[in-house]
């Protein structure tokens, strides 16, 4: 049975994954067997958690490059490819979150939120698929929210995002599933991570959250590993354009 949910040989590249969540998933894929590949804009902290990774037995590579920019997307998986080989498993977690009114959001505003957390999913899975195509296989997991279901106040350009995440999940799935390869998508909850320390470190809103979640916990970023490796392992090859929400119950209760 354990056969089902090992990666060895498999090269999976997570996007964002130089801390917090796609970090935990790096290492959750790589404790499967996968050859993980770290993504990142700050370089030097992207090398830091590579060697750290690599320290512990892993199989890690690392590249750069601007997920919201076309031509630096199509020349980083190309370049990527060439140096590690073929991506078996893609984990499409880049992501921002911009809080305020939503009479007070700019366009520049939501053109970056929309850029950086749907339309980069768009554009890696568009250069990884085509080789996924070519060999009639491959996983592709998208990292979606509580938020692609439910609205509130102050984040209405990042709902819609994971909102979108959803339905280039199920869109892809229709376009790819005939070449043998499987599209889902993951919705955490309330997840504990740097980029949530100030509102894990405010009293009202954790209350907020422990009351929500039948769980009666924040999510913490392990919670979401067992989700990732059975999405990017043959247990899942005949799941396709589902989306796997891991937060505590919070979605299923009102």
């Amino acid at each position: 049975m354990t056969d089902l949910f090992d990666l060895s040989g498999r090269t999976a590249l997570v996007t964002g994954s130089s801390r917090g969540i796609g970090l935990a998933l790096a290492e959750g894929l790589a404790a499967a067997g996968a050859h993980v590949v770290l993504h990142g804009r700050d370089l030097d902290r992207l090398r830091r958690e590579a060697d750290s990774l690599q320290a512990t037995g892993a199989a890690v590579s690392d590249v750069a490059f601007d997920l919201t920019d076309e031509s630096a997307v199509r020349d980083g998986i190309a370049e990527l490819v060439g140096r590690v080989g073929a991506v078996d498993v893609l984990v499409n977690n880049a992501g921002m979150q911009l809080r305020g009114p939503f009479t007070e959001f700019t366009g520049a505003d939501w053109d970056r939120v929309i850029a950086t957390n749907l339309t980069s999913a768009f554009l890696v899975s568009r250069e990884v698929a085509r080789g996924m195509q070519q060999r009639r296989r491959g996983k592709i997991v998208n990292i979606g929210s509580v938020q692609s279901m439910l609205g509130r106040p102050g984040i209405t350009p990042y709902a819609a995002s994971k909102g979108g995440i959803v339905m280039l999940t199920r869109g892809m799935c229709a376009d790819l599933g005939p070449s043998g390869i499987q599209v889902n998508a993951i919705a955490p909850g309330y997840f504990a991570t740097e980029l949530t320390s100030a509102l894990v470190d405010d009293p009202e809103f954790s209350a907020w959250v422990e009351r929500r979640t039948p769980a009666g916990r924040w999510g913490r970023v392990e919670d979401l590993v067992g989700a990732a490796v059975f999405l990017a392992s043959a247990a899942s090859d005949f799941v396709n354009g589902q989306v796997l929400a891991v937060d505590g119950g919070m979605t299923a209760v009102v």
